[in-house]
């Protein structure tokens, strides 16, 4: 099994959950289909200086309630939102979703993704989303925040999912040299050996894997 780095800081769940991120809720609602996917706890988000901060924490309770259509829209919009942050440029690329496919389109592509994540567990979900029911614009750094949210905390099968960007692949070619890494566009298969390597380092020191992505996140920022 390959190593983690020796260097490797694995934060508190509690530090990982009060993660908070700004955004721009003007921005947001302008790209938006409609007011109705906007969901109400980000306006419940406290204020710091000019931006609201949305935590992990309030993701998570946004996800309890994506077992509806209206609810899976909401899950999408907050983990857009708590990914992307202030930049406008960056707002308005993640926003493309909503411009390149119909919302129907978007709901049923989700509603597939989810449905196989509750059923069948996280590779599955996974891979419909990466290639069947693949929503524009929502690539993997981004779906995997919505499967994780969705999913970490009553998982189904070996793995919680997890999320895997950019950032946490440049870890991965530090400490794994099992595999190839991509800057983008992974496939299940390395998705899942992802999984499973920080499943097994979790186990290890006795923390959840989300615990160890943050600290693979951390690590990869350092190596910029």
């Amino acid at each position: 099994m390959p190593e983690l780095p020796s260097d490797l800081i694995v934060p508190q769940r509690d530090d990982i959950l009060g993660q908070a991120i700004p955004f721009d809720r003007e921005r947001w609602l302008s790209h938006l289909p409609d007011a109705s996917w906007w969901p109400d706890e980000l306006d419940a988000c406290p204020r710091v200086g000019r931006w609201h901060r949305v935590d992990r924490r309030t993701v998570f309770h946004v996800a309890d309630r994506a077992r509806t259509a209206v609810g899976r829209r909401h899950l999408l919009v907050a983990s857009l939102v708590w990914g992307t942050g202030t930049r406008a440029r960056s707002v308005d690329r993640r926003a493309r979703i909503f411009t390149e496919s119909t919302a129907v389109e978007v709901d049923t592509r989700l509603a597939s993704g989810l449905d196989l994540l509750h059923r069948r567990g996280v590779a599955p979900a996974y891979y419909t989303l990466n290639n069947d029911h693949h929503i524009p614009r929502l690539g993997a750094a981004f779906f995997t925040k919505v499967l994780y949210f969705a999913g970490h905390d009553q998982p189904v099968g070996p793995w919680r999912p997890l999320i895997l960007d950019s950032v946490v692949t440049r870890a991965l070619r530090a400490a794994d040299r099992g595999t190839r890494w991509p800057v983008r566009g992974w496939t299940t298969p390395q998705y899942t050996r992802y999984l499973s390597l920080t499943h097994d380092h979790a186990r290890l020191a006795g923390v959840l894997p989300d615990q160890v992505e943050a600290a693979l996140f951390e690590y990869g920022k350092r190596l910029t």
